[in-house]
């Protein structure tokens, strides 16, 4: 059967790639084996720019055509990448044979040994990974947060002098407004993402097992320490780890993970309360012509879009929970285990820019209801016990708390009139008791509104 978006197993390649089809630039096969090119393209280049003396030859006008072999990798290459792997059986092997090729096509075919040159596999996997992790980060995800962030204060500004009954566990509890509940979620966002600003990309790169060794043997009196850290910061935009194994010990890159699924965790909270704020009518949906919301009750708008990111987000915290304690744990100084893993990096990722879709689009939907809202205010005027109370225990009025306890707790109608007929039995002067009978479910939200910064 083809391969398309009716075909495909996952509904990242399917249903959802329009959302999610721009991440096959950073996490497919293709990108991949691009990545590989460049970085050993990079090193190639930067052997010559130290220079090894066997490569003072090399002509640095050659430098952009070289870049161009991954600049304008294509498909058709990547192909070509994966027929030699039918031989080598190797992937990344598979690519040194492959510039190998363009090495002489350029007569550059004597120094094409330098390709490669004593590195090992995760030299190239573990640079070309964060590389993409990084391009992907400050490509796609970093704008996607924007904008999601953007909507999200935007409403939160629109909102904040709306007063609304907050609710703790799930009962009447002090009005709010509901621009500052929206804020809520945003002053969390921005802490997370301050948060997950200062893990830094790292790659591995040293040899068979992190020693430089055959670096080493070949060119003693070299630093291949120092030309590793530049060649990685100058070449990659990347951070060399100092101490490895075969492999990178994914520390940073767990802990890049764990910060997404943080900040995803966030936005499931508010898919949820807005679910729910809908649910209570507090919010209707924009209508779009030819939708329906149910194949048997045609008067149905449901809040499908934050249903859709919250299982989305789901699935994407799952998998950033497994692949983030995987990652770290490998057998001595290496295992396979990790790469087959990576390989699945953009599929979490994926799910957490279709989530970000979807909760961006139904934001966009909401519809404010002011009388929904104003409806469960004026039918909770026993909120405004807390405030009575308070200002009794400023007057130094005998067991405020227990007075208002008697008069509210449990019962289920008190209405402005019967807090304003309790105000009136009090022992209090009458300048008190006109403070009193001015608080309103309305105007008791403390100063919540000036928290929307």
């Amino acid at each position: 059967m083809e391969l398309n978006t009716l075909t495909a197993i996952s509904p990242i390649d399917g249903r959802y790639y329009r959302q999610a089809g721009q991440l096959s630039e950073y996490f497919s096969e293709y990108a991949l084996i691009r990545a590989r090119v460049l970085v050993e393209v990079e090193y190639f280049i930067a052997l010559c720019e130290w220079p090894l003396p066997e490569l003072k030859g090399v002509d640095a006008s050659l430098f952009p055509k070289l870049r161009g072999i991954y600049t304008d990798f294509s498909v058709e290459d990547a192909r070509h990448v994966k027929e030699i792997e039918k031989t080598t059986n190797h992937d990344v092997k598979a690519v040194e044979y492959f510039l190998k090729e363009k090495w002489d096509a350029l007569q550059l075919s004597e120094y094409k040994e330098f390709i490669h040159f004593g590195l090992t596999s995760q030299d190239i996997n573990n640079t070309a990974t964060p590389w993409l992790l990084r391009s992907f980060h400050q490509k796609v995800w970093e704008p996607a947060f924007a904008e999601l962030s953007d909507a999200l204060l935007e409403r939160a500004e629109s909102w904040k002098e709306v007063p609304m009954l907050a609710k703790t566990h799930g009962q009447p509890a002090s009005p709010t407004v509901l621009g500052k509940e929206f804020y809520v979620f945003y002053e969390r966002l921005q802490a997370q993402k301050k948060l997950l600003d200062q893990i830094p990309f790292c790659g591995k790169f040293g040899g068979a097992t992190g020693n430089f060794n055959a670096h080493h043997v070949a060119y003693p009196d070299l630093d291949w320490v120092a030309f590793g850290n530049r060649f990685l910061s100058e070449k990659l935009g990347l951070q060399r780890l100092q101490t490895t194994t075969q492999i990178e010990h994914y520390d940073h890159l767990a802990a890049y993970l764990e910060g997404v699924k943080r900040i995803n965790t966030v936005l499931l909270d508010m898919d949820r309360d807005i679910w729910m704020y809908v649910s209570m009518e507090y919010f209707r949906q924009q209508v779009k012509a030819g939708e329906v919301g149910s194949s048997a009750m045609p008067h149905k708008v449901n809040p499908i879009d934050f249903e859709n990111s919250e299982g989305n987000i789901c699935i994407a915290n799952a998998l950033l929970e497994g692949i983030a304690a995987k990652l770290p744990v490998s057998r001595l100084q290496r295992d396979l285990t990790d790469s087959t893993v990576t390989r699945n990096l953009g599929v979490p990722l994926a799910h957490t820019i279709i989530a970000f879709s979807y909760l961006k689009k139904g934001l966009g939907k909401l519809l404010l209801n002011e009388e929904a809202l104003d409806r469960d205010l004026e039918k909770n005027w026993v909120v405004v016990s807390e405030a009575i109370q308070t200002i009794l225990r400023r007057e130094k009025y005998p067991q405020p708390y227990e007075a208002l306890k008697a008069l509210t707790r449990g019962k289920t109608h008190i209405t402005k009139e019967v807090i304003h007929e309790f105000i009136d039995t009090l022992q209090v002067s009458d300048a008190v008791k006109a403070e009193l009978k001015r608080i309103t479910p309305q105007n008791y939200t403390g100063v919540a509104c000036k928290m929307v910064k």
